[in-house]
């Protein structure tokens, strides 16, 4: 009995227990997506291969199994390089695979020919293409456990276009079983206890909870540890939720206080980079202590020499941590002079937020927009959240109740993510949580890069709620008039700030063009109406664009996470 190359390829990802596959056919990956289909892998076809990328890279970090993504050769694969950077910098398993073209045209110049397997290493953890139509199980079950194994991350996979409709007989294909599960490996028992004591000598501990530690599924151990131990804790921005943002020992609202003074820092998933300021001062202080748990040895040690450091896998070295310290029975005092500065930091600071927030001048600002939204979208949504201020603003003013429900531009820093990301949480939530909305919040350049898909929302009919945040720019804009007397003066070209975008632009009527629900709002009253209506329809995909003051930024030195040179 024959069987063709794309039904192998299909056979094998189902045997591998993959779920979704996001893609743009043509020339030479059609039947791949057919095929697929026919052995009930959900396949959700996009309008760039950039979105369609981003989307099976969050299906990873949702599920922990790789979701696929299928492009053609050539151009489609160049389209997703920012896909798979983007997924292995963030540490989240993926598997790509790429029409390339005919073996026997090689070095001919044939349609779309390009050097796919070499351009992939730089981006993946592995880059492959089967020698043969027998071997393509065997591959396939490498990625996908390569992508999972050990620190999480993209595996590329190279399909010649003679091999999609090759026929070979079933008997010499080389079927292979689904892989097991990533093997869960502990950090030795002298590293936890030495972690144990460094933390049981602080004076102003601090607990760093990183997206590592909602990837691993941690949540549970964690909140135990946090509330056996008392330790204050602070969340990467993915890794809010891991424990509740409204917990008492969250101390994100003083975030930049609980860095600069800690004593002993203990990272549980987070990486010392740009996010967290390296780990150096003037941000932190010059002999920190720092406990760090990873799955990655080479991580160990980057940018601070460690005072402890524990290699495994984060749920299991969470609960190592856990019985070390229920045999010690310590816990940090909750009337602490580090305390009691956190949690003055944490009520000026909240302050400032509602005096923003109450602001009745408009347009509006960022804080009363969040303001309501805060008030108004379902507590268990999944927040999808990309800009420069809107990402930001939305960090601190949006809180998250559980795990992996905040997806944003992440590590890389990310633009264009957002819908890729919206359509991706829609449609694991629609198979495993229906109850669940997804609630995508765009800064509206954000919301240009991957605009068109709002089409595939409407298509596969995801009740998506998308809320442009719309201040006519980058950073900031101009408002309606400034931009009318400009364009009399001269050419935009050579005289629009290149931040600038067009003002009052209807983003809403994309989405009503496909089918969905647009609302245009300018006031608090117009926000809540569109708000209470959108979040009422959970049939139906809605974009709301709310314009904000173009000359809205945050307030200065607010929780100085970014600076402008590095949105």
């Amino acid at each position: 009995e024959a069987v063709s190359g794309a039904q192998l390829i299909a056979q094998a990802l189902r045997a591998q227990n993959i779920e979704y596959m996001f893609g743009i056919v043509g020339i030479p990956v059609t039947e791949i997506a057919i095929a697929a289909q026919a052995v009930g892998i959900k396949y959700v076809g996009m309008r760039n291969e950039q979105a369609a990328c981003y989307a099976a890279s969050a299906v990873g970090y949702l599920t922990g199994r790789p979701g696929v993504c299928l492009v053609v050769s050539g151009p489609g694969f160049l389209h997703i390089l920012g896909g798979m950077a983007n997924a292995t910098i963030n540490c989240w398993p993926l598997i790509v695979i790429g029409g390339s073209s005919d073996r026997n045209q090689e070095t001919m110049g044939a349609f779309q020919e390009f050097p796919q397997v070499e351009a992939g290493r730089l981006y993946n953890k592995l880059s492959v293409r089967p020698s043969s139509l027998e071997v393509i199980p065997a591959v396939i079950e490498k990625a996908v456990r390569t992508s999972m194994y050990g620190r999480p991350g993209s595996c590329y996979i190279d399909i010649p276009g003679d091999f999609v409709n090759l026929q070979v007989n079933k008997s010499s294909v080389k079927y292979t079983e689904c892989c097991l599960p990533p093997p869960i490996s502990m950090a030795e028992h002298s590293a936890v206890s030495k972690a144990a004591s460094v933390i049981a000598l602080s004076k102003q501990p601090l607990l760093i909870i990183g997206k590592g530690a909602a990837y691993s599924h941690a949540e549970n151990n964690i909140r135990k540890l946090v509330d056996l131990c008392g330790l204050p804790f602070l969340p990467t921005p993915m890794a809010k939720g891991v424990v509740p943002d409204n917990h008492p020992n969250c101390v994100a609202a003083a975030r930049s206080m609980a860095l600069q003074h800690a004593d002993v820092i203990i990272l549980l998933g987070a990486r010392l980079n740009w996010i967290l300021h390296f780990g150096l001062p003037p941000r932190y202080q010059q002999d920190v202590k720092v406990i760090q748990i990873d799955i990655c040895a080479e991580e160990l040690g980057n940018n601070v020499r460690p005072a402890a450091t524990l290699l495994g896998d984060l749920n299991a070295v969470t609960e190592q941590l856990l019985e070390e310290f229920k045999k010690r029975s310590w816990k940090y005092p909750s009337d602490s002079e580090w305390w009691q500065k956190l949690r003055g930091k944490i009520k000026n600071n909240e302050e400032s937020l509602k005096g923003l927030a109450s602001q009745k001048s408009l347009p509006m600002n960022y804080y009363t927009v969040f303001h309501h939204i805060r008030q108004l979208i379902p507590k268990d949504c999944i927040l999808v959240s990309e800009g420069a201020n809107t990402m930001d603003i939305g960090r601190t003013m949006l809180p998250n109740f559980y795990p992996r429900q905040r997806l944003d531009a992440g590590t890389f820093g990310t633009m264009g993510v957002g819908l890729g990301f919206a359509i991706a949480a829609a449609m694991v939530a629609r198979d495993h949580t229906p109850e669940r909305r997804v609630v995508c919040i765009e800064g509206d350049s954000a919301f240009g890069f991957s605009g068109m898909e709002v089409e595939t929302i409407c298509r596969y009919n995801l009740p998506i709620l998308i809320i442009v945040i719309n201040n006519n720019g980058i950073y900031t804009g101009l408002d309606a008039n400034s931009w009318e007397a400009m364009l009399k003066s001269a050419d935009p070209a050579t005289c629009a700030p290149p931040v600038s975008l067009l003002p009052n632009a209807h983003y809403e009527k994309i989405m009503s063009a496909f089918g969905g629900k647009g609302y245009f709002v300018e006031t608090p009253e117009e926000l809540q109406n569109a708000l209470q209506a959108a979040v009422a329809d959970k049939q139906t995909p809605s974009l709301i664009n709310v314009m904000i003051d173009p000359q809205s930024e945050r307030k200065k030195q607010e929780f100085p996470w970014l600076t402008r040179s590095n949105m």
